[in-house]
């Protein structure tokens, strides 16, 4: 029996691969965090861990018996992997699971923010809506307009076909030809053709700050930007200036480069929509991403390989 360690709760029956072995888990509410994780990592194999856990060289190293890390998400910039690949660590993330529902959400923050859906409901609630005006609320239409995907792996897809629901026209940017159409090699050509741009790009060296002031100078006026990868990617105070400046009509965004803590100018800039980090939050899919985990946890310590085994790095 191995003992492995859960930093965060998560959805009831989620663990269930893990029955046979010592599971150390949080209360609701709770988080092993800190000097208790790394305590409990004395004798821990195996790790279940959130994407806000930081999981680097020093932890690593206060897990002499740990044979995999299972990150609960599809992203793993959280984890040192060259120190992981050192120490012989398997890393394992939760891909396909959550493609959809997170493409809904970023088609939803499409919506919102082109249509200044927060704007209107908000002064519904704080009693600001005084009836019905023509020059209200006024937005950008959304249907056959041409919506740029950075980024075309599983959900940068998913939103595809969603557009094409809308009658868009879905071009896409990716590092390499996809040999599909719609392909855009230059990103700069594919951010000043389109009306609506939705990141789906992993944080690396290359992606962070991808959209910078250079590049946000490229958006029509009338565009929209739409992010639900990793907030790093964006230059969140060159995109409040945009906005202050009337350079970009609107943004919707899921994820920021400092999390939970938001740029104070984003959150005074117009036409912005702000949620915290909930593009995969269904109970579908939060329980079939942790179930996706303890999978590969266990077949890790059973000596399997997990299908979900991020390429080590050396």
């Amino acid at each position: 029996m191995a003992r492995v360690v859960v930093t965060h709760p998560l959805p009831p029956g989620s663990l269930e691969a893990l029955a046979s072995h010592e599971v150390v888990a949080p209360q609701p509410g709770e988080a092993i965090a800190g000097d208790r994780l790394r305590a409990e990592l004395a004798q821990a194999e195996g790790l279940v861990c959130m994407l806000t856990d930081r999981v680097d060289r020093a932890l690593l190293g206060a897990a002499p018996r740990l044979r995999v890390v299972a990150n609960v998400a599809v992203g793993y910039d959280n984890i040192d992997l060259v120190a992981a690949a050192e120490r012989g660590v398997a890393v394992c993330n939760t891909p396909g699971v959550l493609d959809e529902t997170t493409a809904d959400l970023a088609f939803a923050l499409l919506l919102a923010a082109s249509r200044r859906l927060w704007e209107a409901e908000t002064d519904v609630r704080a009693g600001r809506w005084s009836g019905f005006g023509f020059m209200q609320y006024l937005g950008q239409d959304v249907h056959g307009k041409t919506l740029g995907i950075v980024g075309y792996g599983r959900i940068g897809r998913a939103v595809a076909r969603r557009a094409r629901g809308f009658s868009m026209e879905a071009l896409h940017h990716a590092r390499r030809p996809t040999g599909e159409p719609g392909y855009v090699a230059d990103l700069d050509d594919l951010l000043a053709r389109s009306d609506v741009v939705s990141l789906h790009v992993p944080l690396t060296a290359e992606t962070r700050h991808l959209m910078d002031g250079r590049r946000l100078a490229l958006l029509r006026p009338t565009a929209v930007l739409v992010n639900t990868s990793r907030g790093q990617v964006v230059d969140e105070e060159a995109l409040a200036l945009a906005l202050e400046q009337g350079r970009l009509f609107a943004a919707g965004l899921d994820v920021y480069e400092h999390e939970p803590s938001v740029h104070p100018r984003l959150l005074a800039a117009p036409h912005t929509v702000l949620l915290p980090h909930v593009g995969s939050a269904t109970v579908a899919t939060r329980t079939a991403m942790a179930r996706m985990a303890a999978e590969a946890v266990r077949a890790v310590l059973a000596g399997e390989m997990p299908p979900n085994l991020v390429p080590p790095t050396v």
